[in-house]
């Protein structure tokens, strides 16, 4: 008999589908809650590393990723100037292990809903425009009320409610979430033939500008400048914007500027980082993914995060007797220090690039290779 019977997750992003569904597979009891009103992610795209794949896969949506997808197993490194020349092509680790991608990237909406949908199908009880607005507990059990004034008592509540997690601040939980220093300019837009791969252009008036295929007709765009607070522009201001940063880079970028003409599909947020230090959990509440850690996507690896802390999660609920410390402590052995590795190493190369210093990047990325080549 598994250590739980009944969890609700809260939050339906990639930590709280991923264990909703493996818990749910295995035979537990699970009600998923999400606040907005529909499955929808904010952001264009994702760029999903071999480990994440490796998780999606034991998810059960590993197909449905791969026609979804566009996967790659080269990054390109190109020069600010005006051919937008490359510079090296660096092939990407397969930490998924030989028969996966190296990487891939889809849209962030279609990855939702095909989590969302899988949950549904192993049974999990999925209610959107819902969330948890009480939490008390005892030793045997949790007793929450909802946002439409329904209850429910469970085993476990899985806190998965993102970067400014309510549930970590009901459990009293104090955590700075810092701005990294950077902002990031997102637009979702068609695939020119020629882009086949990420490329990262580093130099010129910004810090990166970068592009990334999602699938065989999309693509998604960015461009990373200084944090700034552009929350006053309307949105055809930030299409203006994101189109006047981007007229510094060529090759491919030239096409894709041509295709930057819809406000609607630009987006700009700042990079933040947080860690909680272990325990993540109190009691028969655990925080998971970006209410327990978030880092900005330098290395690609927040996505991939937030699904292995849920699959060990999952893991050691369905295949222990009993929710007891021992539980705890060896989920916090497996996700903690491996958590605080990416983060740290996130923040190292984009406070590299914030400082204008030659960081030693190819050893960092090989260190975070062969960790996430391990699995979690």
């Amino acid at each position: 008999m598994p250590a739980v019977t009944s969890v609700l997750v809260v939050g339906a992003g990639l930590a709280g589908t991923g264990t909703a569904i493996h818990l749910a597979a295995a035979g537990v009891a699970v009600d998923l809650v999400e606040i907005k009103p529909e499955v929808a992610a904010l952001g264009s795209g994702i760029t999903l590393q071999g480990n994440a794949l490796r998780e999606l896969r034991s998810l059960g949506v590993w197909d449905q990723v791969r026609a979804a997808g566009y996967a790659f197993d080269v990054t390109g490194i190109r020069a600010p100037d005006p051919h937008g020349s490359v510079v090296a092509e660096i092939p990407d680790a397969r930490t998924g292990g030989p028969d996966l991608p190296a990487a891939m990237g889809m849209p962030r909406p279609e990855l939702a809903r095909l989590l969302v949908d899988r949950a549904t199908e192993v049974g999990v009880k999925v209610r959107l425009g819902t969330t948890s607005t009480e939490l008390a507990q005892d030793d045997t059990g949790v007793d929450v009320t909802f946002s439409d004034g329904s209850t429910g008592r469970y085993d476990l509540v899985v806190g998965a409610d993102g970067v400014r997690s309510w549930t970590r601040r009901a459990l009293g939980i104090h955590l700075e979430t810092r701005s990294v220093g950077m902002g990031i300019w997102r637009a979702f837009g068609p695939r020119p033939a020629s882009v086949t791969r990420t490329d990262l252009y580093y130099g010129g008036p910004s810090y990166i500008a970068g592009y990334c295929p999602t699938g065989e007709d999309t693509l998604y765009a960015y461009i990373v400048e200084d944090a700034q607070d552009r929350s006053g522009l309307t949105p055809e201001e930030q299409l203006a914007t994101m189109r006047r940063l981007s007229e510094a880079y060529h090759g491919p970028w030239d096409e894709i500027r041509g295709t930057l003409t819809a406000p609607s599909r630009v987006n700009y947020t700042w990079f933040e980082t947080h860690l909680l230090e272990a325990p993540w959990n109190r009691g028969r509440v655990v925080l998971v993914g970006d209410a327990a850690h978030t880092c900005p996507p330098t290395i690609a690896q927040g996505g991939a995060m937030a699904l292995e802390d849920a699959v060990v999660l999952a893991e050691l609920l369905t295949g222990r007797a009993a929710l007891d410390q021992d539980l705890w402590n060896a989920f916090h052995a497996r996700r903690y220090e491996r958590a605080r590795t990416v983060v740290e190493a996130s923040d190292s190369l984009a406070q590299w690039q914030l400082d204008h210093v030659q960081g030693d990047i190819p050893s960092l990325m090989r260190s975070i290779a062969m960790l996430t080549s391990q699995p979690a």
